[in-house]
């Protein structure tokens, strides 16, 4: 049987090399390379108990929303194109990291490489979706547009959070989580009319997803992303760009993840 014309463009657009040039954005922030230096960004907070699933399942003790963030509509107009960013509270954030991190110094990290990560948004806006209140005044302080969306779980706060950005003028969204240390150029993502995907190191998860404002995916974070994406954006007649750039491709997970950033650190006075 012939190939689609979908299947043709995945397979050829996942042999492609990276587009990002690194030396298209000099503003971008450089990447962190060292784990002390990394945890020596932000102040701690408060350890909490264990969440739930955070991909799919409801949570129900998400914070009471500051006033200012509890509306339905986005009343800003971001603009065409909008990095939207989901954040976990900072003190439920990254627990597998436990083994190896002290909980101020995991959640010192996780602080950190978010805002790394909104500072590698340049030139673009940004929104984070968040159910915190603790995360979205951290928002608001680095220029961040706060989406609040409570209890809904990773997935379900993505697609309100896009479906929001859409109502208020948003062509196109990328998704970026906030565990990317060496983020760079996620502002300059070259257009493609369909549907980006940057998966991790081990092409299982999806550290980065750029897709239509309007389009009705179905958003599958969690075990196995990367093909559960690929599927969705061919049930949804959209050719899909894979793109294998180990700066993006690179996320903490596990403590393996920090040990690493460890051996290939400079030393830090």
């Amino acid at each position: 049987m012939a190939a689609s014309s979908g299947d043709r463009a995945q397979r050829e657009a996942g042999c492609e090399a990276p587009i990002i040039d690194p030396t298209a954005v000099p503003q971008d922030p450089a990447p962190i390379t060292a784990t002390r230096s990394l945890i020596a960004l932000e102040p701690t907070a408060a350890r909490d108990g264990l969440g739930v699933d955070p991909y799919t399942v409801p949570v129900s003790r998400a914070t009471v929303p500051p006033t200012q963030h509890a509306a339905e509509a986005i009343d800003v107009q971001l603009g065409s194109e909008v990095v939207l960013i989901p954040v976990k509270a900072f003190h439920q954030a990254k627990r597998r990291l436990g083994t190896s991190l002290s909980d101020p110094d995991r959640i010192q990290l996780v602080r950190a490489m978010a805002a790394h990560v909104v500072a590698a948004c340049r030139p673009l806006p940004v929104a984070v979706v968040c159910d915190d209140e603790e995360v979205a005044h951290w928002a608001s302080g680095v220029g961040a547009t706060v989406v609040w969306e409570p209890g809904q779980g990773l997935n379900g706060a993505v697609r309100a959070g896009v479906d929001r950005l859409a109502r208020a003028g948003a062509r196109w969204v990328t998704v970026a989580h906030g565990d990317l240390p060496r983020a760079r150029g996620l502002g300059v993502l070259e257009p493609f009319d369909g549907v980006t995907l940057v998966p991790d190191r081990r092409d299982d998860g999806t550290n980065v997803l750029r897709l239509p404002a309007g389009s009705a995916f179905r958003f599958a974070y969690g075990p196995g992303s990367f093909r559960a994406h690929r599927e969705e954006a061919t049930r949804l007649g959209l050719p899909v760009r894979v793109l294998r750039h180990p700066d993006l491709a690179y996320d903490v997970d596990w403590p393996a993840d920090v040990a690493e950033l460890g051996r290939i650190s400079r030393p830090v006075p």
